[in-house]
C-alpha cells in the first residue's frame, strides 16, 4: 500500500498541502470524503480536467467515496482565474444543460457509481441577506486582493466586480457543507482551495487537505489547454480527431501527456525519457503510443485501430480517406460564400470560425490554399480544413 500511496501522491502531482496529514489520513483506511467542484460555464471536458479527474479514479479504487459538486451559483458569477477581464454571466437554464453534458463526460472518467454528486443550490438557494453578510464578514478585501489575479487587475486599474469577490468565499463554503476531507484542482485554484481550509477551521471542521495537479499545456504547446484558445483535446472527440490532434502535439509535451493522461508505468516513461535524451527514436513512435493509449481510454481498441489507420492513410501517406461526408449544394459559374458551405457541411462551428481559418490559410478547396471567403467550387471539388475535416462537393442540379 505504501508504494501505492508513494505513486498516487508523486505522479501527475505539483504539490499537497498538508501532504503528511493526508498520508495519515489515507493510512487510517478511513473512507475520505473527496471534493471535486466544476462549474458548468462550458458543457465539455477536455484532456486538461482529465489530469485531476484520474487522481479522483485513483483514490475511488482505494475506496474512498467522491463529493462532486456541481456549481450552478458560482458557475452564473463566473470564476476569474487566470483571466483579465470580469466573466459573463450564465442563467440557471444555460449552467444546468452544461452540466448535464459535463456529467456524461465526467463519468468516463470517474467511477458515477462511488460518487455523490450535489448541486450548490442546496444550501446557497435557501441562502438569505444576513447568511451572505456573516459569510462575507469572516474575510477581508486584503485577502481577496492577495489572490493573484485579482491584485494584477487592481494594480492595472481593471474592474472587480463584487460578485467575484463572492466566488472564493462561496466554494470555501462548499467545503463546509459536504465536510470535504480532500479538494482536488489544478493549481490555478490554490487561493480558492486554501479559502475552504481557513473556512471549516473558523466553522469547527478539521480543515480539508488540498490535492493540486499541474495545468496541462495545450497543443499549440505555449498555453493551459483552453477550449477559448481552440488548443485541446476534448474527451468527446471522435477517435480520429483526437488520435490526429494528439499527433498534432510539440515533440517536447509528449512525456507531460504519457505521465499525466496514461497509466504507463513508471519505468516505461523512463526509459523513453532515456531514448529521446539519447535521439535514438524518432519521437513519432512515441507519439502513436501516445495516441492510442488516449483514444483507447475514451473509445476503444477497435476505434484506437481505425485512427491509427486513418492518420497513416490521410497524413503520412498524404491520401484522402476512403469515405468522405457529402455535401450537396446548387454549384454554378459563380463563386460561392466558403465559410457558409463549411457551416452547412459542420466543418466549422459558425462563419466567424471558417473566415478565421481561412484567413489563417487551413483550408484548401482541391489541394489548393484558399485566402478568399468567395471561391470557385465546382461539382466534385474536395475541401479540406485543417489537417482531418473534409467533405466532397457533389452539384445538387446533376442526375443521380
Amino acid at each position: 500500500m505504501t508504494r501505492e500511496l508513494d505513486k498516487i501522491l508523486t505522479r501527475g502531482v505539483t504539490e499537497v498541502i498538508v501532504e503528511q496529514d493526508l498520508r495519515r489520513m489515507l493510512e487510517t483506511g478511513k473512507p475520505l470524503r473527496l471534493k471535486e467542484g466544476f462549474d458548468p460555464s462550458r458543457p465539455d471536458i477536455h484532456l486538461g480536467h482529465v489530469v485531476s479527474l484520474r487522481k479522483l479514479r485513483q483514490f475511488q479504487d482505494l475506496g474512498h467515496q467522491v463529493v462532486l459538486i456541481v456549481g450552478d451559483w458560482t458557475a452564473q458569477i463566473g470564476d476569474p482565474s487566470g483571466q483579465s477581464q470580469m466573466r459573463t454571466m450564465l442563467s440557471a437554464e444555460e449552467v444546468r444543460a452544461n452540466a448535464e453534458t459535463y456529467m456524461k463526460q465526467f463519468f468516463k472518467v470517474v467511477d458515477r457509481e462511488k460518487t455523490e454528486v450535489r448541486w450548490q443550490s442546496e444550501w446557497f438557494g435557501n441562502f438569505k441577506l444576513e447568511d451572505v453578510i456573516s459569510l462575507t464578514s469572516k474575510f477581508t478585501v486584503a485577502q481577496m486582493l492577495a489572490r493573484d489575479d485579482f491584485s494584477k487587475r487592481y494594480a492595472a486599474g481593471h474592474p472587480i466586480g463584487i460578485t467575484e469577490l463572492l466566488y472564493p468565499l462561496l466554494q470555501a463554503y462548499d467545503s463546509v457543507m459536504i465536510e470535504s476531507d480532500v479538494e482536488f484542482g489544478g493549481i490555478d485554484q490554490k487561493f480558492n482551495c486554501l479559502m475552504g481550509r481557513e473556512l471549516q477551521q473558523m466553522m469547527g471542521q478539521p480543515p480539508q487537505q488540498v490535492f493540486f495537479t499541474p495545468l496541462l499545456v495545450g497543443t499549440d504547446g505555449k498555453m493551459k489547454m483552453s477550449k477559448s484558445l481552440d488548443n485541446y483535446i476534448a474527451v468527446d472527440d471522435p477517435p480520429n480527431d483526437m488520435y490526429g490532434k494528439v499527433m498534432s502535439l510539440p515533440d517536447d509535451l509528449i512525456m507531460d501527456y504519457f505521465e499525466l493522461i496514461t497509466d504507463v508505468s513508471d519505468e516505461e516513461l523512463s526509459e523513453y525519457r532515456k531514448l529521446l535524451s539519447a535521439e535514438s527514436i524518432n519521437p513519432m513512435v512515441l507519439k502513436k503510443r501516445l495516441a492510442g493509449e488516449i483514444v483507447k481510454e475514451f473509445h476503444d481498441s477497435e476505434a484506437t485501430q481505425v485512427a491509427e489507420t486513418h492518420f497513416s492513410t490521410v497524413f503520412q501517406k498524404r491520401d484522402l480517406p476512403d469515405e468522405i461526408p457529402e455535401l450537396r449544394i446548387k454549384v454554378g459559374s459563380s463563386p460561392l460564400d466558403l465559410s457558409e458551405i463549411l457551416l452547412n457541411a459542420n466543418l466549422v462551428k459558425s462563419k466567424g470560425e471558417a473566415k478565421r481559418l481561412i484567413d489563417q490559410k487551413a483550408v484548401k478547396i482541391d489541394g489548393k490554399t484558399i485566402v478568399e471567403n468567395i471561391a470557385e467550387i465546382k461539382d466534385g471539388s474536395i475541401i479540406k480544413v485543417g489537417k482531418r475535416r473534409f467533405v466532397k462537393i457533389i452539384n445538387a442540379d446533376k442526375a443521380d
